[in-house]
């Protein structure tokens, strides 16, 4: 198997009739999925996610693919092809099309729908081309083909890319449901066709590579789902991504069971289902979908709220609800019922929520006590028979942290898989695939592209590194006021301290000291105020790190009077 170096060059131009895959997302982390085609000079791009960030990135938003690569090549890009519509492939596409807004974006009914509305508050106007399975299209000199499969959204797709250079398969996500709540199967057929015919190199989720065995039907989720309804003697809440309809379905039919009312909280949840069901994807019963300011002249026990929040998510419907920042008040005798998995890397933030809940009085109901979800993702057992099913040339696991990786290429090794035709590659690095062969080329760069607040791509390393320090270790402003001919100490220094020390009288013993280190400065000639400055953050920086062992930001100011 093929690893990733960190040493990479850039690659050198593609050979004529060779096809190059590079991964500007999604490999080493689970979101921001984009993958760049080449072939002939042209371009294809697939998916165009975010990634949500964690407590290692304090202010941001979202973070999106890298998109310097093909900056200058975007007329170059033939389409955007979308596997299915959920943020981690979708959420980034308006940052894209502002860059090149007649770029046509290809996809399902629902997909291109859910990315439509995205993209009007962006007030971006796309141009489209709706596709379904079985579908074939050409996108310059990509003919690409379009397959049914199973995920925790309707109307995913998996799509082949042909090439004179080579096939190549790739997945999206998906699973192997054979008993789906819409009845769409992963399109098994479909896929044993395109494998005789060959594939040189296939892409597959790698998300669940780890997990043994089968992922579990969402049918079975149905009686958890009807059980916590039958129990529940208040409000119910329950928190799942605004974008599962599946779910979201299934609490809609547990409402009506028990004659209950539901409501939608959140902007993002409202716009999505109210699109689904405009399309038939989600079916209300009748009389059971109502306003949420209807809700307070129902009893609590016919309520039921369908919010967002479930991966802990700061500002979130139910993060607020758990900091008692939400016009709905969580309390004694509620069930919060959190139907969705843990993203890698949410852990801490769920279980904040949860506990947050749990102290205003709820019951907490979540996969963790109860079979209330279940993975959108092919476990190991779906993988290896879609390996035998394709038999493909050469494997490229995408879609998954390093861990899930490295675990989908044993699977194809073990499956018949020469090693050498798997690929573990993390984001940026080139694959080329020449006569059937696949190796890397190099890497391009391919860092993280941070949404803060209305910039985008402005905040950067240095810039989170102040933040997590400020937010982990504190800050100190000193303030001194010296002679501008003698260097003499004429006020100060002044010391004022944030998320540092309860009690400032601490500084007491460090004043003296400052003065000391200016007056020995000066004495030396260092009068300039920058250079006092600097005397100024050693001093007292020094001290902290020894007497108190932090590491505060700090911000000297040394003033000539």
């Amino acid at each position: 198997m093929t690893h990733a170096h960190l040493d990479l060059d850039p690659p050198a131009p593609l050979a004529k009739g060779g096809v190059r895959v590079t991964a500007l997302g999604g490999l080493g982390e689970v979101g921001r999925n984009m993958t760049v085609v080449e072939h002939d000079g042209q371009l294809l791009v697939i998916d165009c996610g975010v990634l949500f960030p964690d407590d290692h990135h304090p202010g941001i938003d979202l973070i999106l693919p890298d998109f310097t690569s093909i900056q200058d090549r975007l007329d170059d890009v033939q389409a955007l092809v979308l596997t299915h519509g959920h943020e981690d492939h979708i959420g980034a596409v308006p940052y894209l099309l502002r860059l090149k807004p007649d770029l046509p974006v290809v996809g399902s009914q629902l997909t291109l729908a859910l990315v439509e509305a995205k993209l009007r508050e962006h007030k971006i106007t796309p141009y489209t081309l709706g596709v379904r399975e079985g579908d074939r299209e050409r996108l310059g000199v990509f003919d690409c083909e379009f397959l049914a499969v199973n995920h925790s959204i309707p109307d995913a797709l998996a799509v082949c890319v042909r090439t004179p250079g080579g096939t190549l398969l790739h997945t999206g996500d998906f699973k192997m449901d054979q008993l789906p709540l819409d009845g769409r199967l992963t399109d098994l057929r479909h896929f044993a066709r395109i494998g005789e015919e060959g594939v040189d190199l296939f892409l597959t989720d790698s998300t669940n590579a780890e997990v043994p065995g089968f992922t579990t039907p969402e049918r079975e989720i149905g009686p958890a789902i009807a059980t916590v309804f039958r129990q529940a003697e208040r409000r119910i809440i329950v928190a799942c991504f605004s974008s599962h309809v599946h779910r979201v379905q299934q609490v809609l039919d547990a409402a009506a069971s028990s004659g209950r009312k539901v409501a939608m909280i959140g902007r993002s949840m409202v716009r999505n289902m109210g699109i689904a069901a405009d399309l038939g994807y989600l079916r209300v019963p009748d009389g059971v979908l109502v306003d949420v300011n209807q809700l307070k002249d129902l009893p609590d026990s016919k309520v039921v709220l369908v919010c967002t929040g479930s991966q802990g998510e700061p500002m979130a419907a139910l993060s607020r609800m758990a900091n008692r920042d939400h016009r709905i008040e969580v309390g004694q005798g509620d069930t919060v019922l959190l139907a969705s998995s843990l993203i890698p890397g949410n852990e801490n933030a769920v279980y904040r929520v949860i506990n947050g809940l749990m102290r205003l009085g709820a019951d907490v109901v979540h996969k963790g006590n109860a079979k209330v979800h279940v993975s959108g993702h092919a476990s190991a057992g779906e993988l290896l028979y879609l390996y035998n099913v394709v038999k493909p040339r050469n494997v490229m696991p995408v879609h998954g942290e390093w861990r899930h990786l490295v675990a989908n290429a044993d699977l194809a090794v073990r499956t018949g898989v020469h090693p050498r035709g798997v690929v573990v590659v993390e984001d940026g690095v080139a694959v080329d695939l020449e006569k059937g062969k696949v190796r890397v080329a190099g890497a391009v760069e391919c860092g993280y592209v941070y949404v803060d607040g209305s910039s985008v791509g402005e905040a950067d390393e240095a810039l989170l590194k102040d933040r997590r320090i400020l937010r982990d270790e504190g800050f100190i402003s000193v303030v001194v006021v010296v002679d501008s001919a003698t260097g003499k100490v004429l006020a100060g220094p002044e010391i004022f301290a944030r998320g540092f020390a309860p009690d400032e009288v601490v500084f007491d013993e460090i004043r003296p000291r400052i003065e000391a280190a200016l007056a020995e400065a000066t004495a030396q000639g260092d009068t300039d105020t920058y250079q006092l400055q600097q005397v100024v953050r050693r001093t007292i920086g020094t001290w902290v790190g020894r007497k108190i062992r932090r590491r505060p930001m700090i911000i000297p100011t040394v003033i000539e009077a």
